[in-house]
C-alpha cells in the first residue's frame, strides 16, 4: 500500500530536500509548488514519475489551499505525514526606532503562521486517517521568546512564535486521537530565505532535512506515543519556548 506525504515549500531549500528524503524512503509525495519557474522540482518529477505529485500551492491563499486539498483527496484518503516547510523572511534590519513596514509583516505572518494553519486545517482529516498521524512544523530558534536576543526581525520572529503556539493547540486536539506534532528548528541552514542562496550557515539543506526526517522516522514508528510537545532543534535537543 502506498504511503503518502505532503510537503509545502517544496520548490527549493529544506522543503525540496525533505521531498527527496521522503521519496528515498518510499513515500509518494505531494509537493507544494509555488514557483513553477524554479526547475529543480520539475526535474525531480521527471526522474520520479508517479511517486512525486506536484501540487500548485500558495499557502497565503485559502482558495489555493482548498484546491490543493482537492487534488490530494482525488488520489488518497490518508496521509502519513504533513510537513509545513514553506516560509518567508521579511525585513531583518529595522528596530522599534525605525520606520516599520506593517504590510510586509502581515504578509510574513499570513504565510509563516496562517499558511501552515490553512494547510493543516485542510488536510488534518487525511492525516488522522493515516497510520503515522504526524504533523511537522518547521519553526525556528527565532521564535523562542526566552532565548531572544534580536532587536529586530519582527515579522519572522513573531510569526514563528505564533507557529509554536499553533503547534501546541493542534497537539492538544489531536493527541487523544493518536496524532503527533513535531515542531523543530532546522538549524542555521544555507538556504534561500533571503531570496538567494546564502553562503552562511552551519548546515546544507540536505543535512538539515536528513536530521528532521530522522526525528520524523522516530515518531512514525508503530506504537510511538507522544506525551508532550516541545520545541526541539534538528539534533533533538529541547529548546526554550
Amino acid at each position: 500500500m502506498n504511503r503518502y506525504a505532503f510537503v509545502t515549500g517544496a520548490d527549493r531549500g529544506v522543503g525540496l530536500a525533505l521531498v527527496k528524503g521522503l521519496l528515498a524512503r518510499g513515500y509518494t509525495v505531494f509537493a507544494g509548488q509555488y514557483m513553477p519557474e524554479w526547475t529543480e522540482l520539475a526535474e525531480l518529477k521527471r526522474e520520479q514519475g508517479d511517486s512525486l505529485l506536484l501540487v500548485p500551492l500558495d499557502i497565503g491563499s485559502g482558495y489555493s489551499v482548498g484546491e490543493a486539498a482537492k487534488q490530494v483527496t482525488a488520489v488518497t484518503d490518508r496521509l502519513e505525514l504533513l510537513v509545513n516547510a514553506a516560509a518567508i523572511l521579511g525585513d531583518t534590519e529595522a528596530s522599534i526606532e525605525d520606520e516599520l513596514n506593517f504590510e510586509e509583516m502581515q504578509q510574513v505572518y499570513n504565510v509563516n503562521t496562517l499558511g501552515a494553519l490553512r494547510v493543516t486545517n485542510a488536510l488534518i482529516g487525511l492525516v488522522l486517517k493515516g497510520e503515522g498521524k504526524l504533523v511537522v512544523n518547521i519553526s525556528s530558534e527565532a521564535g523562542s521568546v526566552e532565548d531572544s536576543e534580536r532587536t529586530g526581525w519582527f515579522a519572522y520572529c513573531m510569526s514563528k512564535s505564533a507557529l509554536n503556539m499553533q503547534s501546541k493547540l493542534i497537539f492538544n486536539r489531536i493527541a487523544p486521537q493518536g496524532g503527533k506534532v513535531l515542531v523543530v528548528h532546522p538549524g542555521w541552514v544555507r538556504t534561500y530565505m533571503s531570496g538567494q542562496l546564502s553562503t552562511e550557515g552551519e548546515l546544507s539543506a540536505d543535512e538539515s532535512a536528513a536530521a528532521i526526517l530522522r526525528l520524523s522516522d522516530e515518531r512514525l514508528q508503530p506504537g510511538y506515543k507522544q506525551q508532550e510537545l516541545s520545541l526541539i532543534d534538528y539534533s533533538g535537543r529541547q529548546m526554550n519556548w
